[in-house]
């Protein structure tokens, strides 16, 4: 019998001896090994970091753009028009998510806008270095160079809005307690308007430091009589992010909560419920007044 086809009954000291350990391995470690005959499992090599760091870097980048296309945007507050909410130099976080959804700006919520039409004429507008026009662009840093404005919504479209002198703001009638005004100031005394009816698919906007605001009441003679058009809406400001000591959320207030105050658009409801009730009970009369005929 040929001394190949002995497999494990012969002497320790006959068997062959074990091969060194690779070249390719000096640690020798247990992991698989390379076979230059290509039998074996193969080492797949570690791509270096400097190799994958371009790549992690443009997979962050896009993530940032598409973020701030449309998920959420940095705004910087350039003016003191929306005192004391927010402070010149804050920076708000705008949800763009939800317009996208084809939802539209609600009574109280602090909106950013694109200027409508001329509100921002004559207003500088800061030259940017290659370094902030990049960032602006990725949304980690508000953009200086397009013309957005930040109010308060304080009608939509169906309602009935006024302010008379010395009087408080109404919408639909109901007087609002408004404690975010900025201390001193009054409701509207520096510009009365109203009452104004507010054309579907558009926004009345008012700043919390009404005498230094150049908001809806100041533009009732342009092409959108004052009223911003809701699809320049950028998004709601939900959030001050900078600077940090001044981290807060920008809640709608509870006057607007009030019952009554979105009367105007729904009292339509009740008479629609109505007859939509009613409606089938009138069939079942008029089919049994029919059966009672035929049977006659």
């Amino acid at each position: 019998m040929a001394v190949g086809a002995q497999s494990g009954h012969g002497d320790p000291e006959q068997r062959p001896e074990q091969p060194a350990e690779s070249a390719s391995d000096p640690a020798g470690s247990a992991g698989p090994v390379d076979h230059p005959d290509g039998d074996g499992p193969q080492v797949r090599k570690q791509r270096s970091f400097w190799k994958e760091l371009p790549l992690l870097v443009g997979i962050a980048l896009l993530l940032a753009l598409l973020i701030k296309t449309f998920l959420v945007q940095a705004f910087s507050i350039p003016s003191d028009s929306m005192q004391d909410t927010l402070q010149r130099g804050d920076r708000v976080l705008v949800d763009k998510l939800t317009p996208w959804f084809g939802g539209e700006p609600e009574r109280g919520e602090v909106v950013v806008f694109h200027d409508p039409g001329g509100w921002l004429d004559g207003e500088p507008t800061p030259e940017p270095n290659a370094v902030q026009q990049f960032l602006s662009f990725i949304g980690l840093m508000p953009s200086s160079e397009e013309k957005d404005l930040i109010k308060r919504t304080i009608a939509v479209g169906g309602d009935t809005v006024e302010c008379k002198a010395g009087g408080p703001v109404k919408v639909n009638g109901k007087a609002l307690d408004e404690p975010y005004i900025y201390p001193g100031n009054t409701p509207c005394d520096d510009a009365p308007f109203g009452p104004l009816k507010v054309p579907e698919g558009r926004i009345w906007v008012m700043g919390d430091h009404r005498q230094n605001s150049r908001d809806s009441r100041y533009h009732m003679e342009d092409a959108n009589k004052g009223f911003v058009p809701v699809d320049k809406v950028v998004g709601r400001a939900v959030v001050v992010a900078w600077p940090i000591d001044r981290w807060s959320t920008l809640p709608v207030p509870d006057t607007f909560d009030q019952p009554g105050l979105a009367a105007a658009a729904t009292t339509v409801a009740p008479g629609a419920i109505g007859v939509a009730g009613a409606l089938p009970l009138v069939i079942r009369r008029r089919r049994r007044l029919t059966d009672r005929r035929t049977a006659g």
